[in-house]
C-alpha cells in the first residue's frame, strides 16, 4: 500500500444531464474514486450544455454525497455555439473554475479576446481548444504516411499549431489567463515554452493517450483509437513527454470521455471522438514514468485552477490517494467500472494499480 497526497484530473466528462446513458455523475464520480481521483474538473459536454449559474449549482449539487469532488468548467458561450458569451461571472459565483466550449475552437478572434479580458476581472481561467477548423477540415486520424496508406482523411498538426499561435497573440495583447487544453505535437510544445519564456499566463494539458500511442494504431481502424486531438507521431509523443519533465506543459489529463456503443461500432469516419481513461490513467503513467513522477504530475493542476490542496500533514482533512505501483496487468473489460466501455487502453499492459482514496471526509476504497 502507498498513500500520496490526493490526485487531480482537469478533463473529464460524465453525459448527465442530457446523456445518462453514457455516463451519470454519480457513477462517474465512483469511477474516479476507485481510480484514485480526490477532484475532478467536469467539461460541459452535456444537454443541456452548462452554461449558467443554475447548471452549475445543479451539477454540484448532484455530486455533494461523493468521496471525490466534482469542479465544474461552464461553457465559454451560450450553448457552446461560440457566439456570446455565457454569464462566466455568475458561474464563477456559483462555483465554477474555468470556462471552456469543450473540444469547440473559438473561431472568433475577437471573442477570445474580450473573453480573457472580462474574465481577468475576476481571476478567471479561459480555456481555448487548439484547432483551426479551416484547415483540419473534416480530418479524422492524423495527417502521415498513415493516413494516406489507411485512406482515410488527415487532420494536420498545422491545424492545432495555427490556433495555438492565434492564441497567444491575443493572450499577450489581452493578459489574463489562459488554458490549451490538450495539446498533441513537438510544435505546439515548442511554442507554449517559448510563451512561458516571455512571462504569458499561459497554463496546458495532455492527454495521457496522447503520450503512449502513435497513429500506427489505427491501422486496424478500431474506432476506440478515434480521439481529438489524434494520435500523433513518434516525434510527437516524445517532446510531450519531454515537455512534462520540463515543466513547459503544466498537467497530464485522462480527458474521459464516455462514448455510447452505437457511435463507435461503426465505420471509423463516422464514429465520435473520444476514449475514457479515468480507470487506466494511474497504470499509464506509472508504465510511462517512474512513480515518483507519476504522482508528481497526478496531483499538478490543482492551483492553476483555484482547487484546494490539502497536504498530508496531521491536524489537516484528509485528501488522500491509495495504490500498488508494483503490479503489471493487461487492462480488460473486466476493470471498467464506466457506463460506457469506450477505451483504447483495453489489451494494453499497465503498471500499477489503485484502491481508492480517502476525501472530503468518505472513503472509497476496493480491494
Amino acid at each position: 500500500l502507498h498513500v500520496s497526497n490526493g490526485w487531480f484530473d482537469s478533463s473529464v466528462s460524465f453525459g448527465e444531464p442530457g446523456f445518462e446513458e453514457r455516463e451519470t455523475i454519480s457513477n462517474g464520480l465512483e469511477v474516479a474514486a476507485t481510480s484514485g481521483f480526490t477532484d475532478v474538473a467536469l467539461n460541459s459536454n452535456t444537454f443541456p450544455v452548462i452554461d449558467s449559474h443554475s447548471d452549475i449549482s445543479f451539477v454540484i449539487s448532484k455530486s455533494s454525497n461523493a468521496a471525490t469532488k466534482l469542479h465544474p468548467i461552464g461553457a465559454l458561450t451560450t450553448e457552446s455555439k461560440g457566439i456570446d458569451l455565457a454569464e462566466l461571472f455568475d458561474m464563477k459565483s456559483a462555483g465554477s473554475i474555468a470556462f471552456g466550449d469543450y473540444k469547440k475552437p473559438i473561431k472568433n478572434p475577437n471573442l477570445l479576446k474580450i473573453a480573457l479580458q472580462y474574465a481577468s476581472s475576476f481571476e478567471g481561467v479561459v480555456h481555448s481548444f487548439p484547432l483551426e477548423e479551416k484547415v483540419a477540415t473534416k480530418g479524422v486520424m492524423n495527417e502521415n504516411i498513415t493516413s494516406t496508406s489507411l485512406g482515410l482523411k488527415g487532420l494536420p498538426a498545422l491545424a492545432e499549431e495555427l490556433q495555438i499561435v492565434r492564441d497567444l497573440f491575443i493572450l499577450e495583447y489581452t493578459g489574463g489567463k489562459l488554458h490549451i487544453p490538450t495539446i498533441s505535437t513537438k510544435k505546439s510544445v515548442e511554442l507554449i515554452r517559448d510563451a512561458k519564456s516571455k512571462k504569458l499566463d499561459i497554463s496546458c494539458s495532455v492527454a495521457i493517450h496522447n503520450l503512449l500511442y502513435t497513429d500506427e494504431k489505427l491501422i486496424e481502424f478500431d474506432t476506440n483509437f478515434k480521439v481529438n486531438p489524434p494520435l500523433r507521431l513518434a516525434s510527437d509523443t516524445k517532446a510531450l513527454i519531454e515537455g512534462l519533465k520540463d515543466g513547459t506543459i503544466d498537467m497530464v489529463t485522462s480527458d474521459h470521455n464516455p462514448i455510447n456503443i452505437e457511435y463507435k461500432k461503426i465505420e471509423f469516419d463516422y464514429a465520435k471522438d473520444g476514449t475514457i481513461g479515468l480507470e487506466s490513467a494511474f497504470g499509464a503513467l506509472n508504465s510511462l514514468f517512474s512513480t515518483k513522477k507519476t504522482i508528481q504530475l497526478l496531483t499538478k493542476g490543482k492551483e492553476r485552477f483555484g482547487v484546494a490542496n490539502s497536504v498530508i500533514k496531521i491536524g489537516n482533512r484528509a485528501q488522500l490517494s491509495l495504490f500498488n505501483p508494483s503490479n503489471s496487468y493487461v487492462f480488460e473489460n473486466k476493470h471498467i467500472r464506466s457506463k460506457s466501455k469506450n477505451s483504447l487502453f483495453i489489451g494494453s499492459k499497465l503498471k500499477g494499480s489503485v484502491y481508492g482514496i480517502i476525501a472530503n471526509n468518505k472513503t472509497s476504497i476496493e480491494l
